[in-house]
Formats: structure tokens, sequence, C-alpha cells
């Protein structure tokens, strides 16, 4: 006999349709004569309509620049149809407040719809059974006020949050009545598994800040004094931020750190950088910040590779002009402040 698959289609929220006069994310799906029909995300796509009247305050010239097929975006509820189905929409009316708001409550939404969805496939319950009786109670509880918010509790605490989550059963006594249980919202399995998607999800990654600098130094033993500041830009680090700087090409270089505090991790960047701007100027030397502190992706750093890779490669092919005036100017090969020797002069 063949099990029936679960059902692994379901509304993010309880309420099966959105309220008035609130923001919802939706993705355009086609545009018809009156307007574009859309689906929103958060009610397992159920369909809705922009009318063009909706789309913008000022004269629509082309409809083309307003919206497009397959763009995920927040629009304002204006009209609900329970009986009908209808859902009236506009994208004219939504607030950058609302926007904002919006976009928010979706990502959070999203990933925990991704959590919940991941749990009953790989545990074959459905879907929605898993969202009656663990989703949508915590949204309820207003001690969290968001499901994502009581994820990030069960990441270090599972017990405090889901021990809580009952659900009522019916059974037949000795006596050949019906009565009601109250057991777990879940079988043990179905927890192990919730809380170890959770941590691998939830659990904060470190990020890694970034700044961008040129620092030149035309003074004799430019070389050592340029090594003396990275030494103590590093030295600014700490346990929990770690400051690292690396030669792009001269006088380009780059001072990274990594930490789960992206506030911390920019302060503890720019007292290094003030830090290695006191010691090169003592020698003469010039430091110049071309980006500040921010925080980056995986994707910036993949592009800061590309570009020190094809640095290299532009100076193998002109090496043969590593004795001109010009090089020795600068002052500066490419230094390594770990295992650079004592030893190196201009």
């Amino acid at each position: 006999m063949v099990s029936q698959a679960p059902n692994l289609e379901c509304r993010m929220y309880e309420a099966k349709y959105p309220e008035v006069d609130m923001a919802v994310m939706i993705q355009v799906k086609s545009i018809a004569d009156m307007g574009a029909y859309v689906s929103l995300l958060e009610y397992n796509n159920i369909e809705g309509m922009i009318l063009f009247s909706e789309l913008s305050r000022r004269r629509i010239r082309s409809v083309s620049s307003l919206i497009k097929v397959g763009r995920i975006e927040p629009v304002m509820v204006l009209r609900v149809d329970k009986d009908k189905g209808y859902i009236d929409l506009s994208k004219r009316r939504v607030s950058e407040e609302d926007i904002q708001t919006c976009e928010e409550r979706y990502n959070k939404s999203k990933l925990v719809h991704s959590i919940m969805r991941h749990v009953a496939e790989t545990m074959g319950i459905d879907l929605e059974d898993l969202y009656i009786h663990v989703g949508w109670p915590l949204y309820r509880n207003r001690k969290y006020g968001h499901a994502f918010e009581a994820f990030k509790v069960i990441v270090t605490d599972p017990d405090s949050v889901l021990n809580s989550l009952t659900r009522e059963v019916k059974e037949i006594d000795s006596d050949g009545r019906e009565v009601t249980r109250v057991v777990p919202a879940m079988t043990e399995d179905v927890k192990e598994a919730l809380v170890r998607n959770i941590r691998r999800r939830m659990t904060p990654q470190p990020l890694k800040i970034r700044a961008d600098i040129e620092m030149k130094c035309f003074q004799f033993d430019g070389v050592l004094h340029i090594k003396d500041a990275m030494r103590k830009a590093e030295a600014a680090g700490n346990d929990e931020c770690p400051v690292k700087i690396k030669l792009v090409a001269p006088p380009l270089y780059v001072l990274t750190t990594q930490t789960l505090d992206k506030e911390q991790g920019i302060s503890v960047l720019n007292r290094a950088i003030e830090v290695c701007t006191e010691a090169i100027e003592k020698q003469k030397g010039k430091l110049v910040v071309k980006e500040a502190s921010r925080a980056v992706s995986e994707r910036d750093d993949k592009l800061l590779a590309e570009h020190m890779a094809k640095l290299r490669e532009d100076n193998e092919e002109i090496s043969g002009d590593e004795d001109s005036e010009e090089e020795e100017d600068t002052g500066m090969g490419e230094i390594d402040v770990e295992n650079a020797g004592p030893g190196i002069t201009d």
C-alpha cells in the first residue's frame, strides 16, 4: 500500500485572508487589460488584483515601468471579498513606512516558513498540521509577537518555548467513552528535527567588516614604517574582533575583522585605522580612507579576490620594470606583516 504524501502547502499566518489597510508581499503573475494579477506570497499564493488606476499617484505613461511580471514587492490591501475570494490591492497607496514594515515581517515569516516546510517534508507530516499546533500558537503569543522571535529563543533554550505547546486528542477509555486528553504538540522526533533545523538556520553567523585604505611613506625605511603601522593596526583588535590588514597593491590595503556584533566590528576597525594613521603620520607618511568600515558579503570578498588576482597577473606581465625609478619611488613591495623578517629595507 502506497502511503499518501504529506501536504506541504500552507499559508504563513492563521488568518486565511489579510486585513484591509494591511501591507502584504506579492509577486506579479500576469498583466491583463484592467490591471495585474498577483499572488499573495504570505497567504499560500492566493490571487489578488491591482487595477492600473492603483499603480501610481501620477499619470501612467508606461505600465511596464511600474509593474513587471515576476517582481516581488509590498502593496496595500483595499478590499477583501472572502465569499468570492476577490482581493483588490493598491501599489500607489503603500507608504515607505508600510513598505519597510512589510518587508521586515515577510523576511522573518519566509524564514519561519522555510524551516517549518523542511521539517514537515523530512518528517512526513502535513505542514498545516505543524502550523496549527506549533507555528500559529507562537505567532499568537504576545511574548514573542512573531514566530521568528520565538525561534530565536529556541536556538538557546528550546524547552522554554516548545514544552508549553500542547494539543488535544480524543481517545476511547476502558468504558467505551470518548475522552479528551492533552498531549505535547509534537512528538519527540519532530521536536528534535525542528530544533535542529532552527539552530542550523538561525544561529548567528559572523559578519565580515572591511575598510579600504591607501597608505604611503616615502621616507628612508618607508617599508618598515608601513609594516610597523600595520602591526599596530592589528594590535587594535581583540579576541571578539581580531583585525587583519592585507596588501592589495601598493598603496592600497584592506582591513578586515569578523564579529557577531556589526556596530562593535565597525568601531574596532575604525580604531585600528586611527592607530595606523597616527603611526604612519609620525613617520611623515600618509593614510587615506578610500572605503569606510562596513559589512561586506561573500560577493564582495569574491570581487576583491578577483581584483587581487588580476593585479598579480598585471605585475607578472611587467616584471621587467621592477628596477625602474618609478617602482623605487613607491618604496613598497608586497608586505606580509606576520612573516616579513626584520631585514626588510627599501
